[in-house]
């Protein structure tokens, strides 16, 4: 299983989550804060589920969502085992 990696788009360091709160049984808002200590950037952030991607096995009748289509599951699985930074492509064109 991998997590997903958030990048400040400043100092290019790891974000962490300080706060997190669940708005709706699809969405949570969370505040984010860089680690890297002389850069000090806080951010708030939107969490949602949009799409489902296979179908639970204990479905609860209260979830429901569009299922993705057939690209978008394929996509998932192929960057399933080199998932990128949320701001990766950031981190790219600085590097060009």
């Amino acid at each position: 299983m991998s997590t997903y990696k958030l990048i400040c788009p400043h100092s290019h360091s790891r974000m962490r989550i300080s706060t997190s709160e669940g708005k709706h049984i699809f969405l949570r808002v969370a505040c984010l804060q860089c680690t890297h200590e002389g850069c000090g950037w806080s951010v708030r952030a939107e969490f949602e589920m949009t799409h489902e991607m296979s179908p639970s096995r204990m479905a609860n009748p209260e979830v429901r969502l569009p299922l993705a289509t057939a690209a978008q599951r394929h996509a998932a699985m192929v960057s399933a085992t080199d998932q990128p930074g949320l701001l990766d492509p950031l981190e790219k064109e600085r590097a060009i």
